[in-house]
């Protein structure tokens, strides 16, 4: 015969206490002085009980359950989002159901559809700019909602994003300022709100600038493998651009590969620069030029504003935030004579 589940009542008769006092002591209520709370939760460890999630969702009407909805989970960016997005979590004793739609906009439907009744709110990272009437009706109504780096505009629903535009205005700004004048921009994927964002930046700098300037456009898809691409068909050119701009450091990274197996010194003979400031980019040689967003920040952000909207239902019209990048000058762009 198997043997029973260990229940809530159990653990209440072998600590002496009541089954409210257990419920709160686990749940980290503040109305329970610490020594019994403790004792609760030996004997909870001791007798091996796990609350049952279903039924606390039912009596507290809340799962403890947040939802992160992402493009994807692969790669530096969405590391870092997920660190700090996790980091505030955990401080709230949050749990997180994380899920990748894999930039499909059906799945991503299906996805916030099955989450629906298993959380209490929901962060989504949605960056494609051709479909955001589709993601409107995907959205809950029902629960609190973040956006995260979303060209949404919709007053019931805050975004929390990066101000591309203007951070890649300042690095060709920058690469301009230092004496280069034949600069290559790697793009990102083409539906990417962020990649045509970063696009925009550098064509308006490069045209502020005047006929000196002259730009050459690569296509890429924001991971390495796209960044040394371009570097292999920059390679292939009768000449060098001075620099290269990447629209993340990931491509950067791709490009810095092919040009160290082609013998191309960075920055001597090119010039190198990204975006983003992801954590590698201050330890490959030479350490890379960025723009620097603080991404791990903007998922702490958001899941704070997310936790917010589910204290306070309120404070529902409260505004998003735009963090704008700053630069960040390392070893891969040097200073040239503009002369």
């Amino acid at each position: 015969m198997a043997k029973s589940a260990i229940t809530i009542k159990d653990v209440a008769r072998e600590a002496n206490v009541s089954v409210a006092t257990v419920s709160r002591a686990l749940n980290g209520h503040d109305n329970v002085a610490e020594p019994v709370r403790k004792l609760v939760r030996e004997v909870a460890k001791r007798l091996r009980y796990t609350p049952h999630a279903a039924a606390r969702s039912l009596s507290s009407r809340s799962t403890q359950t947040l939802g992160v909805v992402l493009p994807d989970l692969y790669g530096e960016f969405f590391s870092e989002l997920m660190r700090g997005i996790d980091g505030v979590a955990t401080a709230h004793r949050w749990h997180l159901l994380v899920s990748s739609y894999h930039g499909d906009a059906e799945q991503r439907g299906a996805v916030l559809q099955a989450m629906r009744g298993r959380v209490d709110g929901v962060l989504v990272l949605s960056p494609y700019a051709s479909d955001t009437d589709v993601l409107v009706e995907d959205l809950p109504v029902d629960i609190p909602c973040v956006l995260i780096n979303t060209p949404l505009i919709d007053a019931a629903r805050p975004v929390f994003s990066i101000d591309d535009h203007a951070g890649a205005m300042a690095m060709t700004s920058h690469l301009l300022a230092s004496g280069y004048r034949h600069i290559a921009f790697i793009g990102g994927p083409d539906r990417n709100h962020d990649a045509q964002e970063r696009l925009r930046g550098f064509r308006d700098a490069m045209a502020a600038f005047g006929e000196q300037a002259k730009a050459i456009e690569l296509p890429g898809a924001f991971d390495e493998a796209s960044g040394h691409q371009a570097g292999l068909a920059l390679l292939a050119l009768p000449q060098l651009p001075d620099a290269v701009f990447a629209a993340n450091d990931m491509m950067a990274l791709g490009c810095l590969y092919a040009f160290q197996q082609a013998g191309v010194q960075v920055p001597q003979k090119v010039a190198l620069a990204g975006f983003d400031d992801i954590p590698l980019a201050r330890f490959v040689h030479p350490s890379l030029t960025t723009m620097q967003v603080s991404i791990a920040g903007l998922g702490e952000q958001a899941m704070t504003h997310l936790l917010q909207l589910i204290q306070d239902p309120e404070s529902m019209n409260a505004p998003g935030l735009t963090l704008v990048p700053s630069l960040v000058v390392r070893d891969s762009t040097t200073t040239r004579d503009p002369s």
